[in-house]
């Protein structure tokens, strides 16, 4: 009998790991918070009610790097009373300073939040900066923060800069990828469960519509993108 309970725990915790190795979860490093990398498919993050997770047909999605469920999600930031993000000042991985005022000039600004190491996230930045090109006209601008580029003392690590400023030369980007404050945003980067994550925010400077674990295709983020853009005008 002994025998049998040993044999049913290993089976179990060889089953707990088979899930993990095929869910793609790996380790991070030190100064990238709990962030794993997480597997293809779609989930959906209920701001009001805990995590629900629910399957999604989309083409052309990527994996996510992790620290909570396996997949995409989207956590509404909208409904009653808009939080804003507040005020704040970062750089960039250049030295150049950025403000909550760098929103007022957009009608929406998609914040899309990555690592250096992580795959999925560097992935699609070029289809990032396709977005911002084509939708740029509509009043949409796109902003990167580089998450694992700040220390656990609250200061920028260069080696992590350094990385981020030949991933900005390598895919060719134009638009900013920031280092996060001592701050963390006023604390909103340090709800993140999982990268690449991406929300969005309005001229106002405010959190509006969802927020988005994992990443997706450019045609996909296209038709998120109006969706979100039609919410913030109303």
């Amino acid at each position: 009998m002994k025998v049998r309970k040993n044999y049913l725990c290993i089976l179990f915790v060889s089953s707990l790991c088979s899930l993990s190795v095929l869910g793609g979860c790996g380790q991070k490093p030190n100064n990238a918070g709990d962030v794993q990398v997480a597997s293809d498919g779609s989930g959906a993050e209920d701001a009001a009610g805990g995590e629900e997770d629910a399957d999604e047909s989309g083409g052309g999605e990527e994996g996510a790097d992790e620290v909570g469920s396996g997949g995409e999600g989207a956590d509404e930031a909208g409904g009653a009373g808009a939080e804003s993000l507040g005020e704040f000042s970062m750089e960039d991985i250049n030295g150049e300073s950025y403000t909550q005022e760098m929103f007022a000039d957009y009608d929406l600004t998609m914040v899309n939040v990555f690592t250096t190491w992580c795959s999925p996230c560097i992935n699609e930045i070029p289809d990032l900066q396709k977005l911002r090109d084509e939708m740029e006209g509509k009043g949409v601008n796109v902003v990167g923060i580089v998450l694992d580029a700040i220390g656990s003392d609250g200061k920028a690590d260069q080696n992590t800069v350094k990385m981020a400023k030949e991933l900005a030369e390598r895919t060719g980007v134009s638009y900013p990828f920031l280092i996060p404050d001592a701050g963390y945003l006023n604390g909103r980067l340090t709800r993140i469960n999982a990268v690449p994550e991406t929300f969005f925010v309005d001229k106002e400077g405010n959190l509006v519509g969802e927020t988005y674990t994992g990443s997706r295709s450019l045609e996909d983020w296209k038709s998120v993108v109006e969706t979100e853009l039609k919410g913030a005008a109303q």
